[in-house]
């Protein structure tokens, strides 16, 4: 099994939230992001992107966050107490788009990468993420569209990989209070390390792009 190559995640994650707000700007032809780049005093930091009043998006914010410790808290060990006494690095991109015309959708987006360490032992990690759409206004050749991408993109890592994932956004994202779920889907995956580093990475890759 290929080990965990942290570098080259936190690299494509930080491309990946360039390559997005690019195509944001380019789309929205008025307004461009602000940054805040910040730190986080317990260790890691980030850059956080949002675009303002637009011409097409009333708000849109992408973000790249890294944080790190020499522990994690017991709410965090309470249900995998595997992760006790060890360090930790979480770092991820994530997104929520907001458009002025109703008649185009809000979406939502993360990929995301967790790593747990110790001396002397393997270290535990895993991806996750998606991405889903939720429509004012439903056209069914624009989620036929959505659909069909996110299909393509899990295609190449399995033949029920997009089954699979599309059910476990459907049941994330189910509002029970309404009885009804949030928007058309898309996809939503976590916990995932097998069968092995390269395969994972290659699939959050494929996702995120």
């Amino acid at each position: 099994m290929s080990g965990p190559d942290i570098n080259a995640v936190r690299e494509y994650l930080l491309t990946l939230q360039d390559a997005i707000c690019k195509e944001v700007e380019n789309s929205d032809g008025k307004q461009k992001f602000a940054e805040d780049d910040w730190q986080r005093p317990a260790g890691g930091g980030g850059r956080t992107r949002v675009l303002n009043n637009g011409a097409v998006f009333e708000q849109a914010g992408v973000n790249f966050s890294e944080v790190s410790g020499d522990n994690l808290p017991p709410s965090a060990t309470a249900s995998r107490p595997e992760l006790a006494g060890r360090s930790f690095q979480a770092m991820g991109v994530s997104l929520v788009i907001h458009p002025h015309n109703p008649y185009v959708p809000t979406s939502h987006a993360n990929v995301r990468f967790f790593i747990a360490e110790k001396a002397g032992e393997e270290p535990i990690w895993w991806f996750g993420g998606g991405y889903d759409l939720t429509p004012y206004y439903t056209f069914d050749d624009d989620v036929i569209h959505w659909h069909q991408t996110a299909k393509n993109a899990c295609d190449p890592f399995g033949d029920t990989v997009y089954d699979d994932y599309k059910k476990w956004c459907d049941e994330y994202f189910f509002l029970k209070h309404r009885n009804e779920p949030r928007g058309v889907g898309g996809l939503f995956f976590d916990d995932l390390n097998q069968p092995d580093f390269e395969h994972c990475f290659g699939l959050l890759r494929s996702v995120g792009n």
